[in-house]
């Protein structure tokens, strides 16, 4: 009788201690429904991670995206042979802040959705978990880019060994429905030091990268595709801001002069903010619209 109490006992002691554990393990993720679900995010969890859902996605259109026409034209034009199922390039957005590089590629999810566009959003530092994304989406019916945003990497790192891989092909290469869309202050993804240039050589009159230079050049040329995003003049500032000035008005359903006064009020938010660029002038233009039909 003793042991068959001691039995009792211990498999209640077990029974508690699984069900505390249970409890402290993460929820399994469900399987992402891709027709209803057209965006979601990598979330990391312990050593591996899985894709999170976003309900819904900003409202942003291609045309609320003013003064960078020809960047628009270059990569939707690459997304859209991407949708139809050619050719086309990874593609690595450069330039400056505020500029609109992120705003594009929502806006062209925004846009193509409906024709099978997808969106999985990456944090720089899970770029290692590029295969566990790509084996979570192979066999779907749709065209993902894989997004990773402001990205910037020291040397060695091992999210940007994974993405040089990534992009050569060489090791691991992501399927045919899948391309890197990469956003970056910085034209090769990492930063560059003076020192980097001790290494170049003259060899028949012709300029040879040392090879810190090389190296760092080496992950930026794998994307088939570079789109600058450069600094706005005062003028496209301006003229950006006076668009955004009468979009916004309209969409109020006030009026909203773009006068001698809003010109000079623009020119000084742009230079209490120390930037012109399009975020900038959005902001600008929130205010002052917001302010007008405030005072009535």
């Amino acid at each position: 009788m003793p042991s068959i109490t001691l039995d009792k006992e211990l498999t209640e002691q077990l029974r508690r201690v699984l069900t505390a554990v249970e409890l402290m393990l993460p929820k399994p993720a469900p399987e992402i429904n891709w027709t209803d679900v057209h965006a979601a995010n990598w979330r990391r969890r312990g050593s591996g991670g899985y894709l999170d859902p976003v309900p819904e996605i900003e409202s942003m259109h291609l045309d609320d995206l003013l003064g960078i026409d020809q960047q628009k034209r270059v990569v939707e034009e690459n997304t859209r042979q991407f949708i139809a199922g050619f050719p086309a390039n990874n593609c690595l957005l450069w330039g400056t802040r505020g500029t609109g590089k992120s705003s594009l590629v929502r806006a062209l999810l925004h846009r193509y959705a409906t024709e099978g566009l997808r969106v999985i959003q990456v944090d720089k530092d899970d770029l290692v978990h590029l295969p566990a994304m790509v084996d979570a989406i192979k066999g779907q019916p749709y065209r993902f880019l894989l997004f990773s945003d402001d990205v910037s990497f020291e040397t060695g790192e091992s999210s940007y060994k994974m993405l040089k891989s990534a992009l050569d092909g060489s090791v691991y290469a992501p399927p045919d429905n899948v391309l890197i869309y990469v956003t970056s202050n910085r034209r090769h993804l990492l930063p560059e030091y003076e020192s980097d240039n001790r290494g170049a050589m003259l060899v028949n009159n012709e300029i040879h990268h040392g090879e810190a230079v090389e190296e760092k050049i080496s992950l930026s040329g794998r994307f088939g595709l570079w789109v600058g995003f450069h600094p706005f003049s005062q003028d496209q500032f301006l003229e950006v801001a006076s668009q955004w000035v009468e979009r916004l008005a309209q969409k109020q359903g006030g009026t909203v002069k773009w006068d001698k006064e809003a010109r000079e009020a623009a020119i000084l938010w742009c230079r209490q903010k120390g930037d012109n660029s399009g975020r900038i002038a959005l902001q600008f233009a929130n205010h002052y619209v917001g302010s007008k039909l405030l005072a009535g």
